[in-house]
């Protein structure tokens, strides 16, 4: 795999553990551009690894009760079925457009992170979330993962942080549970379709577990509020960058 491979591999997985998403985010460009995969090859590729790292990522946040098994259990499923939708939904729109939705998104998710509109930091007692609540959530934030192709933890974790009035370190580890359950329905889907290098995706997928313990390790010295602004600029960073790399197709549609 290189040295190479072993970095990007530990790098994704730090993000998961750290910031409960960006994993796919990650995984997609780098089997394409860097390591030279077929895209449709690497989406199955990046849903082993983000699934397996985002599920050993999870298990950390759970020894520090930092996992809402009751969130996690009704959004997770309801999103897969949500994600289902969206990948049908998905048939109607360009890869362009598809991307362009996709900035859109993270940039009015990293709006609401950085000024902290509607987010609680609290750990201690807090009003339970409502299962309706829960499950109009999931829908949402799986379709929207299915339209966009992305596992989907830069949409969960602001939707827990600020309609779920979940703190954001325990959403940080229950976004990474519901990532796990929708990677595995996922790459259901993609069974028969792509062969899947399992020896490589597992070394790789082995690294990236490695940096989600240090990602996990890692968040306790974090403030919140600082977890919430570095999130931020993640995801302003990368929406940028998609714009800017579908520039003519915005221009189109805007002109």
């Amino acid at each position: 795999m290189g040295f190479l491979g072993l970095l990007l591999g530990a790098l994704i997985g730090v993000s998961l553990g750290l910031l409960g998403g960006g994993g796919s985010i990650l995984a997609v460009p780098v089997f394409v551009y860097v390591l030279g995969f077929d895209p449709k090859q690497a989406v199955a590729m990046s849903l082993a690894v983000v699934g397996i790292a985002s599920l050993v990522g999870a298990v950390g946040y759970w020894r520090a009760g930092r996992v809402d098994f009751r969130i996690a259990l009704v959004f997770g499923a309801i999103a897969m079925a949500g994600t289902y939708v969206g990948a049908r939904l998905a048939v109607f729109f360009s890869g362009e457009a598809q991307l362009l939705i996709f900035a859109v998104v993270m940039l009015a998710a990293a709006y609401f992170m950085f000024t902290d509109r509607g987010l609680n930091d609290s750990e201690g007692a807090r009003e339970k979330m409502p299962l309706a609540l829960i499950a109009g959530e999931g829908l949402a934030v799986g379709v929207l993962t299915g339209l966009v192709g992305v596992g989907g933890g830069f949409l969960v974790v602001p939707a827990l942080v600020m309609l779920g009035k979940v703190p954001v370190k325990r959403a940080v580890g229950t976004s990474l549970l519901v990532i796990a359950m929708k990677s595995a329905s996922g790459l259901a889907g993609y069974a028969g379709q792509v062969e899947i290098p399992w020896g490589f995706v597992l070394a790789f997928a082995a690294v990236a577990v490695v940096g989600s313990y240090l990602g996990s390790y890692l968040v306790r010295f974090i403030s919140p509020s600082a977890l919430k602004r570095g999130f931020s600029v993640f995801l302003i960073a990368v929406s940028l960058l998609i714009l800017y790399e579908n520039r003519d197709t915005l221009i189109g549609l805007v002109s």
